[in-house]
């Protein structure tokens, strides 16, 4: 099945990643930020792609913020949960996955990609239902990160099952009583970071297969972040546990 790509990151990331068939870019014409733009014609052009111009308008249907160029490549190649673990194993330092229970918005789905991506998070699973999956509004909110990263669609309670028989510990991001402070936290072991939906949270069958669950500190009148803020933050909190700050 072939989709349209659409914005100036997303089609370059995804040329640059190498995952996908590309079979066709068109560019608006008068479009400006000529370096990009060369770059993403030479990409293409290094893979043998076909060029079209069209008018802006042409493209308006594919999304917002297609920015005058668009890519026609086959659909998202997922992985499954063992190309995941299998990637996490073999990175030299402690895994660190993702695992996002129902993130339905595009775009907090998409910011946690770039994210995770910018964090080198080893994959991430997402689940059968009831989720947004790796669409093109996705990836162009992700600016073309996820092209770059494992993705699995599973039953999250049961890769939550098989992840900690591999010795990954599973922390829920989860604002409840009997919650661990996420900056008292042991983050420096294997882990994989569970984020709730927008509006619910952890479900409770996933909440419960968690080993234990981190909360951040909320010291204003507001009791909760969006869901793509309180994941950043808290693989940022990975990060800087495990001494990788101010290393690429």
């Amino acid at each position: 099945m072939r989709e349209w790509l659409y914005g100036r990151q997303a089609v370059r990331e995804t040329l640059r990643a190498k995952r996908r068939n590309g079979f066709l870019l068109r560019m608006a014409d008068g479009a400006q930020d000529r370096a990009i733009l060369q770059e993403i014609l030479e990409l293409a052009r290094k893979r043998k792609i076909p060029m079209e111009r069209v008018n802006r308008d042409a493209l308006d249907p594919l999304g917002d913020g297609h920015q005058g160029v668009a890519l026609q490549v086959d659909e998202y190649p997922a992985v499954n949960l063992e190309d995941i673990l299998a990637h996490a194993a073999d990175g030299g330092r402690p895994p660190l996955l993702l695992l996002l229970d129902q993130i339905q918005d595009p775009q907090n789905l998409g910011t946690l990609l770039r994210t995770a991506e910018a964090a080198g998070v080893g994959g991430v699973v997402l689940p059968t239902h009831r989720a947004a999956g790796v669409t093109p509004a996705v990836v162009n909110a992700s600016a073309g990160a996820v092209e770059h990263l494992l993705v699995a669609q599973a039953n999250l309670a049961q890769a939550i099952e098989t992840i900690k028989q591999r010795g990954i510990w599973v922390a829920g991001l989860e604002a409840a009583p009997e919650a661990q402070p996420l900056f008292e936290a042991d983050l420096s072991v294997p882990l994989a970071l569970v984020v709730g939906s927008e509006g619910e949270g952890l479900r409770p069958l996933v909440r419960k297969s968690c080993d234990f669950l981190f909360s951040l500190p909320m010291l204003g009148r507001v009791g909760s972040l969006n869901a793509a803020v309180a994941g950043s933050i808290a693989l940022y909190a990975v990060l800087r546990a495990r001494g990788a700050v101010g290393k690429k």
